[in-house]
């Protein structure tokens, strides 16, 4: 069964979520290097000889993508917690696959705020966000949802980079509680210091 914070089965993918293992394993260890694909290009512009980027290099490659749009680019901080969570073998850092898996939960996401952004101001209301957040898949109680929106609002408003730090957050927490919920019951048994590994990377 699905717990709430997660829209859905293990087989089922929700925009924004993590998707399915890819074979032969996880995702985001696949060698690439398709010079004809404008992902790659932004990728290898900025990543250094180890063919991974860093928080900063992150951020420099999607600026220079646009992915943004005519949002404010991604702060250094929310680039660090992308990284974060896609950083399985915890590098630091993210290689061309984690990132082609970003650039999808980012239009994803970004798709999303824009359907609520109907003004074209870059930002989005507290109710907005919660709606926003539920069309994700998330089934939160309106105690979280309220503890949400009081963290990534600014005078009533969520502008797009606490949006996606939002939705960053709430992917990777609800990752790391799901891999420990081998039942899908919608609890689990943390001792401190797995606590205090999966949350303060993020």
């Amino acid at each position: 069964m699905a717990y709430p914070g997660f829209g859905g089965g293990i087989g089922q993918t929700v925009p924004g979520t993590c998707p399915p293992l890819l074979a032969g394993g996880s995702p985001g260890y696949i060698a690439y290097s398709d010079s004809s694909d404008p992902m790659w290009s932004y990728f290898t512009a900025v990543a250094g000889q180890d063919g991974e980027v860093d928080a900063e290099e992150l951020q420099m490659c999607l600026t220079q993508s646009g992915i943004s749009g005519t949002y404010s680019p991604f702060s250094l901080e929310t680039c660090r917690i992308m990284i974060a969570m896609l950083d399985r073998d915890y590098t630091g850092k993210m290689g061309f696959n984690e990132f082609k898996e970003l650039w999808a939960a980012l239009n994803a996401w970004k798709q999303n705020f824009m359907a609520f952004d109907e003004d074209g101001s870059g930002t989005v209301e507290h109710h907005e966000l919660s709606q926003a957040i539920a069309v994700m898949g998330y089934r939160l109680s309106p105690q979280t949802l309220t503890a949400i929106v009081k963290r990534y609002s600014k005078n009533g408003r969520i502008f797009f980079d606490d949006y996606v730090a939002c939705c960053v957050k709430l992917r990777a927490l609800t990752d790391f509680f799901r891999r420990r919920d081998h039942l899908q019951q919608g609890f689990v048994n943390f001792i401190y210091e797995d606590f205090l590994q999966g949350t303060m990377m993020i």
